[in-house]
């Protein structure tokens, strides 16, 4: 099954989602009107509301609340990319100039708080069960502020462990997928359980998503517009170093970790970094980790109800477990 199969079943509820992020993002005010047409053009995998539309339509019919569900976790991951670009000092996303790069960073994170506004709106519109799915949302906010803070605080010592990591990547991460799935599924009138097995997937899908992006960090396609090496530059220790560190001796990894905090005064550090993880399986572990990952989403679908959005579901795991982007 190829991945396109699944943008084709959903491209009417997907165009209604379009247009509804067109309507909340519109503004008087020229300039902030032309960079939200121009984010919202050049569009991206928009994974979240595939994500939630499926999961609404295993439970009936895909509904005025689903799409709005779908906008809302779209607006507000957009927000959070914005505001990582200007922590990152990011120049590049998706193969385009940032907004930080373009105009500054406080224009940046204005515009990201505006997005995130407009996400919160398109939960409130919801005609039931507002206020308990804005309640899961607000939960991710935070777990998206404290996988931030956690990384930073990481990122500066170099001593993140596995345990730091899956936190980091679940709060900065999956935490959203697993908010769109479970709102999704209760604005569908799925029941509690129901629910929870939509979260359990949406959890696991976040986590093997965010282990993919950092495995093609070390091996993706640089002309298919995804910078290839940031992490290690920006000391980010990710599942495939962790991986590699595994298989050497604590006084090993420690001579390695040494060569990553040395690296902002010598970048060039950066590829014997890369070299080690190559030499030491670190891409095999992480595959592995990741192939675990996938595994579990796929398992907490068994208790949904057989549906063709269910099957699609279970692919949608097997493409972000192998995808090249």
């Amino acid at each position: 099954m190829d991945i396109k199969e699944i943008y084709a079943y959903l491209a009417a509820p997907m165009e209604e989602v379009t247009r509804l992020m067109k309507e909340r993002l519109g503004s008087d005010i020229a300039l902030l009107d032309a960079v939200n047409t121009s984010l919202l053009e050049q569009g991206g995998k928009r994974l979240r509301p595939i994500l939630a539309l499926l999961v609404a339509g295993a439970f009936g019919p895909i509904g005025e609340d689903a799409v709005r569900v779908a906008a809302a976790s779209e607006l507000l991951h957009n927000a959070t990319l914005l505001h990582d670009d200007v922590v990152d000092g990011s120049d590049e996303r998706r193969g385009k100039p940032t907004v930080r790069s373009i105009l500054n960073g406080p224009a940046s994170v204005l515009i990201g708080d505006f997005w995130l506004v407009q996400g919160v709106q398109s939960i409130l519109s919801l005609s039931r069960y507002s206020e308990r799915i804005v309640r899961i949302f607000a939960k991710t906010l935070s777990d998206l502020a404290e996988g931030e803070m956690l990384q930073l605080q990481k990122t500066e010592r170099c001593d993140t462990l596995e345990e730091d990591y899956f936190r980091i990547i679940y709060s900065k991460t999956a935490s959203l997928f697993e908010a769109a799935a479970v709102s999704a599924a209760i604005s569908a009138g799925a029941t509690g359980a129901e629910s929870a097995s939509a979260g359990r997937y949406a959890r696991n899908l976040g986590m093997a998503f965010q282990i993919r992006d950092d495995m093609l960090d070390y091996s993706g396609d640089e002309s298919l517009g995804k910078p290839v090496g940031i992490d290690i530059l920006e000391q980010k220790i990710t599942m495939p170093l962790l991986g590699a560190l595994s298989a050497v001796s604590a006084e090993e990894g420690e001579e390695v970790r040494e060569m990553i905090r040395r690296i902002p005064g010598e970048p060039a550090l950066a590829g014997d970094v890369r070299a080690f993880v190559r030499d030491h399986g670190g891409m095999e572990a992480a595959a592995k980790v990741l192939s675990r990952f996938t595994e579990d989403a796929i398992l907490s679908l068994s208790s949904l109800p057989e549906s063709r959005e269910k099957s699609y579901l279970a692919h949608l795991a097997r493409y972000v477990g192998e995808r090249n982007l």
